[in-house]
C-alpha cells in the first residue's frame, strides 16, 4: 500500500455536519465514494486525488438501491476499522460514513438511468442497477459538492453513465477516470475477490487471459468483434459467461474494432461470485 501523507482525519457520519464543515473550507475538494472494503484499486483512487486537491473527502456507504433481489447486499464485505485506518494512512481529510436512515427516507424522489446505456451489458443482467447507482451517486454529489470525483474503469458502464449525468444535469463536477489496478496475478481488484477459494481465483484468471488475446489480435490487426468474442469464449469455456461484448467507449455499437475507441467488457460467474472485467482498446 503505497500512501501520500498520515491525516488528522475527520470521521463524519451527519449529513449537516458535514456540510457545515465543509462551508468552512474554501479549497478544492477530491471526493472517493466507495462501498468499503477498501482496496488498492480504492488506495489509487485516494492517492490520486490526494496529489490533485487540497482536500480528500472519502464515503463508504453500500447502497441498497443498487443491488437486485438475490444479491449480495446483506453479506457484503464490511471493513469499517480497517477501512478508516487506510483512510488515514492514505492522508484522507474527511471519512464519511452515512447509515441507510440518513441517506434514504419514505416514499423518495428517484433517478431514472437512460433508457437505451443502462439496459444494455450490466444494466440487461441487473435492471435497475444504475438507477440506484445514480440515485445515491447524485445524493453524495449534492452532499459533498466536490470539485473532482474520482472512479475507476473496471466499472466502465457505470463510469459513463455517471459522466452522462453529470452533463445531462449541468453538475459542477469534473469527473476523472482511473486506471483498472490488478493484482500480481493480473485479476482487477475487486472486493468481490475475498468471496474466491483458491481454485475459483485460478479459474478467474482466465478472464484476465481472455482479454490479453483479444488485445493480441487487434494488435495483429484482426478488429472482427465476433472473431475476437469467440477466441475470448474459448478461453472461459470452463466459466459461466453472462456477456463478452466490445462496444464504443459511449456504449454504442460498433461494426469492428475502433482503435481508441473501443472497450472489451467481460462479466462471469465464478463459483458463486460474479465478476466483470474490461480493457480500453
Amino acid at each position: 500500500m503505497k500512501c501520500g501523507r498520515i491525516s488528522s482525519m475527520k470521521i463524519i457520519k451527519n449529513i449537516q455536519e458535514l456540510k457545515t464543515h465543509l462551508k468552512t473550507l474554501n479549497n478544492t475538494i477530491g471526493f472517493v465514494p466507495t462501498m468499503g472494503a477498501l482496496h488498492e484499486g480504492h488506495i489509487s483512487l485516494i492517492n490520486q486525488a490526494r496529489t490533485e486537491n487540497e482536500i480528500v473527502v472519502v464515503s463508504i456507504f453500500v447502497n441498497p438501491t443498487q443491488f437486485l433481489a438475490g444479491e449480495d447486499f446483506e453479506k457484503y464485505p464490511s471493513k469499517d476499522l480497517a477501512d478508516s485506518k487506510i483512510c488515514e494512512l492514505c492522508g484522507v481529510d474527511i471519512l464519511f460514513m452515512p447509515n441507510i436512515n440518513i441517506m434514504y427516507g419514505e416514499d423518495e424522489i428517484t433517478i431514472k438511468a437512460p433508457n437505451t446505456k443502462s439496459y444494455i451489458l450490466e444494466g440487461l443482467m441487473r435492471p435497475s442497477h444504475f438507477d440506484g447507482v445514480l440515485q445515491i451517486v447524485l445524493k453524495l454529489f449534492n452532499i459533498v459538492q466536490p470539485t473532482n470525483a474520482y472512479f475507476g474503469k473496471k466499472d466502465a458502464q457505470q463510469l459513463s453513465l455517471i459522466q452522462q449525468m453529470v452533463s445531462n444535469l449541468f453538475l459542477p463536477i469534473n469527473i476523472i477516470q482511473c486506471e483498472i489496478i490488478r493484482d500480481e496475478d493480473g485479476l482487477a481488484l475487486s472486493s468481490r475477490n475475498t468471496y474466491l477459494s483458491k481454485d475459483e481465483k485460478e479459474k478467474a484468471l482466465n478472464i484476465v487471459k481472455s482479454l490479453r488475446v483479444a488485445t493480441q489480435l487487434i494488435m495483429k490487426g484482426n478488429l472482427n468483434i465476433e472473431n475476437i468474442k469467440d477466441e475470448m469464449k474459448q478461453i472461459l469455456q470452463n466459466i459461466e459467461i453472462e456477456y463478452i461484448e466490445i462496444v464504443s467507449r459511449s456504449f454504442t455499437k460498433i461494426e469492428q474494432v475502433e482503435i481508441k475507441n473501443s472497450i472489451i467488457l467481460v462479466a462471469v460467474k465464478v463459483g458463486n461470485t460474479r465478476l466483470i472485467d474490461n480493457i480500453w482498446i
